[in-house]
């Protein structure tokens, strides 16, 4: 038989092999055609055999692949897991799972993937090396993705930028400025910075610093200003009800727990004496509001400070010099 009388080797022949092994199959043609066209059709139908075996795992590893995927992203809709993250884990599951199966497959085939498995791990290290500014942003987003220090919605500041993130990718994170630019910070630094979620609880408390002139009465100061708080719905006061509070702000009992968002009780607005200064007197003013009130309200009441509080009797001071002129004698 051909398959007895020509080794068939893995390793490249030396040119006098060759040679040789050509004389062997020349002679073996015209000496018995027929055992050799036996051979020849019975190498062909077991390679045939092989890439219709090959063919038959491929297909099925493609669907079950495919059915590991709607696993993950039925299992991920569950848990609502954050879009991007769920999107990364799947990719990545399905790009390795799809690797291994092109292995197996060609392995299938007869084909040796030693030396095919040492060009990817040598082509890997190569593009790994090339791009190492690439891989450490890759690693700084799986950081931000796993630990979540905030999400897409958030107003941010990092980088010495700040602006609301609108997307969380696995390499870069993008947020709008308050004037309307995309800024594009690279992951890798991002995590290895400092980052003020400014949005990242549902409350914030709000702080004003208010100056009047000596001689001001300070307890009608804050009668006064507590007045006017009271009169403004976005004002939490100290008898809110917490738990329709977080339902208004889409709090579920999981994320206060997990993330420690609760406030048990809110604390009543806060108007004290802070400093006695040179030409004036400065009062501190202190209350809790919804996050998404934060801006909207410390405007409208610095406002109303301004206006209404010479009304009832308060006047600002500033500093000024008095010029006296005296008549020549």
């Amino acid at each position: 038989m051909l398959l007895q009388t020509i080794p068939i080797v893995a390793n490249p022949l030396p040119s006098d092999s060759v040679k040789q092994v050509t004389r062997d199959l020349v002679y073996q043609i015209q000496s018995d055609p027929e055992t050799f066209v036996n051979g020849l059709l019975h190498r062909m139908l077991d390679f045939g055999l092989r890439v219709l075996v090959a063919l038959i795992l491929y297909i099925i590893g493609i669907w079950l692949i495919g059915w590991v995927k709607r696993g993950l992203k039925n299992y991920f809709d569950r848990r609502k897991t954050e879009p991007t993250l769920a999107s990364f884990v799947s990719s990545f599951v399905s790009i390795s799972l799809t690797v291994l199966l092109i292995v197996i497959s060609i392995s299938t085939v007869g084909v040796n993937t030693t030396s095919l498995a040492a060009l990817l791990a040598a082509g890997g290290m190569a593009i790994g090396m090339a791009l190492s500014g690439t891989v450490q942003n890759f690693a700084g987003g799986i950081m931000l993705l796993a630990f979540k220090p905030f999400k897409a919605g958030d107003f941010i500041e990092a980088q010495g930028f700040s602006g609301k993130v609108i997307e969380v990718n696995i390499t870069a994170t993008k947020i709008l400025t308050v004037d309307n630019r995309v800024v594009i910070l690279p992951n890798g630094a991002l995590s290895n910075g400092t980052i003020n979620n400014v949005t990242g609880r549902p409350l914030r408390r709000v702080e004003w610093l208010v100056s009047v002139a000596y001689g001001s009465d300070a307890d009608q100061f804050e009668k006064t200003v507590l007045a006017m708080l009271a009169e403004d719905e976005r004002v939490l006061q100290s008898d809110t009800d917490m738990d329709k509070l977080y339902k208004e702000v889409n709090m579920s009992a999981y994320q206060l727990t997990a993330v420690n968002y609760q406030i048990k009780e809110i604390p009543a607005p806060y108007v004290a004496l802070k400093s006695l200064n040179e030409s004036d007197i400065t009062f501190l003013i202190r209350v809790w509001t919804k996050s998404d009130n934060y801006w909207n309200l410390f405007f409208d009441m610095q406002k109303r400070f301004y206006t209404e509080l010479p009304q009832h009797g308060f006047s600002f001071a500033y500093p000024h010099v008095v010029v006296e002129h005296q008549a020549e004698a």
